[in-house]
């Protein structure tokens, strides 16, 4: 029996995506060789390309403005692609409201002026700041979020308005576990290996009339101009990771789509977060309206408790739950590949830890 693996990332696969990655990873529809084996300027690697990308654009309903390429280095290499790609004036707000996003702005300094036009730090980022378009500089290349925080569990419920100012997302941990407009976005970028694949590919979708502004000095590897113009082959790709995110997009498609896993993952956070807010045990200290469906910190009474309750989970199959060193306690990331029954395990086993602890403590 598989386990239920709650860790940030990697994370866990959908079940049938890994039996079909499993039954061809020697002999990939009869060519003789694996995915990881095969040629990027291959037939067979280019038709994985072609309908990863058509089955993104599908799922996530992109309008035709916007490109889609699948590169190497994870999301972190973005943090300096995207202030290397809009350089018009120099300048970009940031919105800090957790550890990337706090990364990518100091990236980014690197290269411009670069502002902070608001941050949740005041409240160890256990919320998500009221924006206004005013508050951003009418002249900046662009603005920067993180649409969700992996680590202190936050979200954005509602696309902020910067007015003609594209707006730039990081949307690793969220991305096609909710309906997005990204007509409203100029740029959306993710990292694979939350829910979308392994560790290896990022997914960046660029608006046309933001990839004719690269800095001269931005790297070759790091121009989207360069990878959009050779549909993400411009060097050997990570094609065994774009290979696994097409199957999972052929999954998603197969169990109706992002409308359909969002309604799954709204139900999911429900019952984690219904469970903890009726306990006298087991605290979320992130304010209710900004909670993140995909990752709930939470914590026990105590620090030594909190190091207990990962050690008996994981004794009992649910692994990954200790929580960021910079949180502390417990966080459960409930990606879209975590099943129902993934979370009825949990709070059943959070159940008989408290009792089991309250019983310790009154003897």
């Amino acid at each position: 029996m598989r386990n239920y693996n709650f860790s940030a990332g990697p994370g866990m696969l959908p079940l049938p995506v890994l039996e079909r990655v499993q039954k061809g990873l020697i002999d990939y529809n009869g060519t003789g060789m694996s995915v990881m084996e095969m040629s990027h300027r291959s037939k067979p690697y280019q038709e994985i390309n072609d309908e990863a990308e058509a089955l993104l654009r599908e799922l996530m309903h992109l309008p035709s403005e916007y490109d889609v390429i699948f590169v190497q280095g994870g999301a972190s290499t973005q943090f300096e692609a995207i202030p290397l790609n809009i350089h018009r004036t120099g300048k970009a707000d940031y919105v800090v409201t957790g550890n990337f996003s706090k990364k990518a702005y100091q990236e980014a300094q690197k290269y411009g002026d670069i502002a902070e036009a608001a941050s949740s730090a005041d409240r160890n980022f256990t919320y998500i700041p009221t924006l206004h378009k005013h508050m951003f500089r009418h002249d900046a290349d662009y603005v920067h979020i993180c649409y969700n925080n992996t680590i202190f569990g936050t979200r954005y419920t509602s696309v902020p308005d910067t007015g003609n100012i594209p707006l730039v997302a990081d949307i690793s941990s969220c991305i096609l576990s909710q309906e997005l407009d990204v007509s409203k976005f100029g740029v959306l970028y993710a990292g694979a290996q939350k829910n979308v694949g392994p560790a290896g590919v990022t997914i960046v979708i660029v608006r046309k009339d933001l990839q004719d502004a690269a800095h001269p000095l931005c790297p070759t590897m790091l121009k989207w101009s360069t990878q959009i113009r050779e549909k993400s082959l411009y060097n050997t790709p990570p094609c065994f990771s774009t290979y696994v995110a097409m199957e999972v997009f052929r999954w998603l498609k197969e169990i109706g789509g992002i409308k359909a896993i969002q309604k799954v993952n709204e139900q999911k956070a429900a019952l984690l977060y219904d469970y903890i807010d009726h306990s006298d045990f087991y605290v979320n200290n992130v304010e209710k309206p900004f909670r993140s469906l995909m990752n709930v910190p939470f914590v026990t009474p105590d620090e030594a408790l909190d190091k207990e309750f990962v050690a008996q989970a994981a004794a009992e199959g649910l692994l990954s739950l200790k929580g960021h060193r910079l949180v502390g306690g417990m966080r459960a990331s409930i990606y879209n590949a975590m099943p129902t029954e993934g979370i009825e395990k949990l709070i059943a086993f959070m159940k008989k830890f408290k009792n089991s602890a309250v019983a310790s403590r009154n003897q």
